[in-house]
């Protein structure tokens, strides 16, 4: 999960004692190393985020929550290089298939594992249309561009050019044409009212500074009955604040992350019905499926100088459905 990649990366100071402990009854203590943010301005917040992910894009092995150098992975490619093997192990974690995964090339698995596969439970259909928020290099694009063929569409919408770029030369090397990227932020979804059958998102709406706005903008773009499939990170109890105002942190998929029960309300409020939780993993969970956990876990700890079992099962990866009334 990228923050714990992140925050292990990169230039740090030191917070105060207060700040350390604010929020806290995970063992912080006087001595950690995490870099302060004071101010939150939504568009600091987002620049951040785009200049990181743009920065992932020439990393060999980049992803969202994958295995390597990503947005939510637990070590970076500098000290800790992951086999084909160890990558395909993780995906699967995540719920995708080596049938799924065998016929994309590098040039999108590297860059585009999240932290759990939408597709696998949107029950997609031939011929729907399909929006993907927050696409990156593609991976879901392409495994629903494939299961809503030969009429249906899928759309890649991200904010960073780098991102479409690389996915839409992706779709030129396999040769699919059912697929489209878009340019945009998913607080502003670039696309007409009552257009989309299915809206799905991997790791990314934690990344926004206004959630609801997001799902409002899913629930305008979704025809009636239309269905939203999401797979998000989470928590379950507080963080420290440090780690809060990090932006490592937000850019890792963590300092913007929602308690569960807000997320789930905030869908509700936008005018959902029939929500429904498949499944929840801690990064615990999700740590144990990476070769060398134990390494990654002294390191957290020796970042943080905190109780980092207490704090890995707070962060939680959910998978979520949603319907818009007829």
């Amino acid at each position: 999960m990228k923050f714990l990649e992140e925050a292990l990366g990169g230039p740090v100071s030191e917070p105060s004692p207060h700040e350390q402990n604010a929020g806290c009854d995970c063992g912080c203590d006087t001595h950690s190393h995490v870099p302060e943010v004071l101010t939150h301005n939504s568009d600091e917040i987002k620049d951040y985020v785009r200049q990181r992910y743009a920065s992932l894009v020439s990393k060999s092995g980049s992803s969202c929550c994958g295995p390597s150098a990503s947005c939510c992975s637990p070590v970076d490619t500098a000290t800790f290089e992951v086999e084909l093997k160890d990558k395909l192990k993780f995906a699967e974690n995540l719920g995708y298939t080596t049938v799924e995964l065998q016929d994309l090339p590098p040039e999108v698995t590297d860059i585009s594992f999240g932290c759990g596969n939408p597709t696998a439970i949107a029950a997609l259909k031939p011929g729907e249309i399909v929006l993907d928020l927050g696409s990156g290099g593609g991976i879901d694009v392409f495994l629903a561009a494939k299961k809503v063929a030969p009429h249906g569409k899928a759309i890649g919408l991200d904010m960073t050019p780098e991102m479409i770029e690389r996915a839409s030369a992706n779709a030129r090397l396999i040769g699919i044409d059912n697929v489209e990227f878009k340019l945009g932020e998913i607080e502003a979804i670039p696309i007409i009212d009552d257009s989309v059958d299915v809206v799905i998102s991997n790791c990314v709406i934690n990344l926004s500074p206004d959630k609801a706005k997001v799902f409002r903008q899913i629930y305008r773009v979704l025809r009636p009955g239309g269905r939203m499939v999401v797979s998000d990170i989470v928590l379950n109890g507080d963080l420290p604040d440090f780690i809060k105002k990090d932006f490592e942190a937000w850019a890792g998929c963590i300092a913007g992350a929602l308690q569960e029960s807000d997320y789930l309300k905030k869908i509700e409020e936008a005018g959902f019905e029939k929500i429904e939780v498949e499944s929840r993993r801690n990064a615990k969970e999700l740590a144990y499926a990476i070769k060398d956990s134990p390494e990654i876990t002294q390191r957290l700890e020796n970042k943080f100088r905190t109780d980092t079992e207490t704090l890995l099962k707070r962060i939680i990866s959910i998978k979520v459905k949603a319907v818009k009334p007829k």
